[in-house]
């Protein structure tokens, strides 16, 4: 019989960069080019995000941080500044180059049993900058891996990235049982910020924030027991009423997110039917997901946190309790959006605070389409 793929190892690193919500709302409702009505969408979306610290690779948006550097922001006159997209893609190169190895030398110190010579596939997953070669490329030079590892790189899907990366490395494992798998996800976010009216852009600045996550996929038998989840199953699927709601597209000056106020409910209101089809292959699962049960079923929610307003509709919908929401609002509240490496944070955490061997979880994250990647784990310890 065919081992499921596991997720172990799992490590998580955000930038040294503090900012705190209310000063950097401050800092961008106090620009010359924002007048009255954006200020006070400035303080809604800040105030309502549920974010209460973020981390950023731009040392000049911390007041204590200690640097001369004015790309992005003047200390001295108090202004944003508006870098072009080069010159933000340039920033990304630097420190996403450093964060991706580095998490993923993280990944692989922290496994007992797995050493960089037994990796056979690194996927990365990204969608806040570009070069070639590639971040995949960076892994496996920075880490020493054979040449002979197989390279993918997710460029540009959003938010949601990080599921399909796991979907493609169970495969992998489905394909190859030997396979060793290394997925890693690296977002700034913070580098495509700007002064802005839009109000799309404006709920953009208030939510997104760096991060780094890395995990090892294999459906190896290995001898030590460590925290996992089992790769169950995976579903994509498409609310193409919301398909003008969220995007990504690139400006003049930086990448910029569309994110209207409509996402929620959109995803209120499509929730069900999208993620029904995962539930209909498990039995009894999909009788409690049918009756409105599988909160009662499935003990963990790695939910993505987009904004706090898209967890209140999931919750909602789905009639999950506050503690099965708490790792995803914990996530947001001392993270913010992290986009893609989110949903790692947040089956990160669940793993952390002691979720029991055979618990399930179901995983959600949503982004540009309007798509939704759902997916069904098992916490296990990764060994027979």
């Amino acid at each position: 019989m065919t081992r499921s793929a596991v997720l172990r190892s799992l490590r998580t690193i955000v930038p040294d960069t503090v900012i705190e919500q209310h000063e950097v709302r401050d800092m961008f409702a106090a620009q010359p080019d924002v007048g009255r009505l954006a200020q006070r969408i400035i303080g809604a979306s800040f105030n309502g995000s549920g974010i209460d610290t973020r981390h950023t690779v731009i040392q000049e948006l911390s007041p204590t941080a200690s640097t001369d550097e004015t790309l992005f922001f003047d200390r001295e006159s108090g202004l944003l500044q508006s870098p072009g997209t080069a010159a933000r893609n340039d920033v990304y190169i630097r420190e996403a180059s450093r964060l991706f190895v580095e998490v993923a030398r993280s990944a692989l110190d922290a496994d007992p049993d797995i050493v960089a010579a037994d990796v056979t596939h690194v996927i990365t997953a990204s969608c806040t900058g570009f070069h070639a070669p590639g971040p995949e490329y960076e892994i496996v030079r920075g880490l020493g891996l054979s040449d002979s590892v197989q390279r993918y790189h997710l460029g540009f899907m959003g938010c949601y990235a990080s599921l399909p990366a796991l979907r493609a490395a169970s495969q992998f494992c489905a394909a190859d049982p030997t396979a060793v798998v290394l997925v890693v996800s690296v977002e700034l976010c913070t580098v495509h910020l700007r002064s802005s009216e839009d109000p799309d852009l404006i709920v953009a600045n208030s939510l997104f924030a760096d991060g780094a996550a890395a995990g090892i996929v294999t459906a190896r038998d290995l001898a030590t027991p460590v925290p996992a989840v089992r790769l169950d199953g995976f579903h994509t699927a498409i609310a193409a009423e919301g398909e003008k709601d969220m995007a990504w597209t690139i400006g003049d000056h930086g990448f910029e997110m569309i994110l209207s106020t409509k996402v929620p409910q959109i995803i209120g209101e499509t929730i069900i039917g999208a993620i029904r089809p995962l539930y209909a292959r498990e039995g009894e699962l999909a009788a409690a997901f049918d009756e409105g049960r599988v909160g009662e079923r499935v003990q963990h929610w790695a939910i993505h946190p987009g904004g706090r307003s898209i967890l209140d509709r999931v919750q909602e919908r789905l009639q999950l309790s506050d503690a099965q929401l708490h790792p995803a609002r914990e996530t947001l509240r001392e993270n913010g959006n992290m986009s893609s490496a989110t949903v790692l944070f947040v089956i990160k955490r669940i793993l952390d605070d002691g979720a029991t061997e055979e618990s399930r979880v179901a995983a959600m994250a949503f982004g540009p389409g309007l798509t939704a990647e759902s997916a069904l784990m098992t916490v296990t310890t990764g060994v027979s």
